[in-house]
């Protein structure tokens, strides 16, 4: 299930890292992952989208979520979109699964994701 967020890339000799397909919400309450949309994985940032602040945000949250240092993570494509590639270098491929999926589990469990869960006695016609 979080495979289908990023994509691996090894460069020839290089250490293995990821790139992550996210949509981005910024001027949020709080940043949290709120599930998926579509490929790319779907988080809310608190800074607004003013002077860059959302995207040094985004990156925070991204290299906190994944236990890596901030210098790892850079945007590589979307810098003035809501849909963003983000490079992840020098990270364990099965690290970023556990860690996206771990997460994704709370954001299904939190009111107001992303996500659809069925509810007991309703169904969907």
């Amino acid at each position: 299930m979080a495979d289908d967020f990023f994509d691996v890339e090894s460069p020839e000799g290089g250490p293995v890292g990821i790139v992550l397909r996210v949509r981005v919400q910024p001027g949020a309450g709080r940043s949290s992952v709120t599930g998926r949309h579509g490929d790319a994985l779907a988080l809310k940032v608190a800074a607004p989208p003013i002077g860059g602040r959302a995207n040094s945000q985004c990156v925070e949250f991204v290299a906190d979520l994944l236990g890596v240092r901030k210098s790892q993570v850079e945007i590589v494509s979307g810098d003035k979109s809501r849909l963003k590639r983000i490079r992840v270098a020098d990270i364990d491929p099965d690290r970023a699964r556990d860690a996206i999926a771990q997460e994704l589990r709370s954001a299904t469990a939190r009111p107001g994701s992303h996500e659809r869960t069925e509810r007991p006695g309703r169904s969907r016609a």
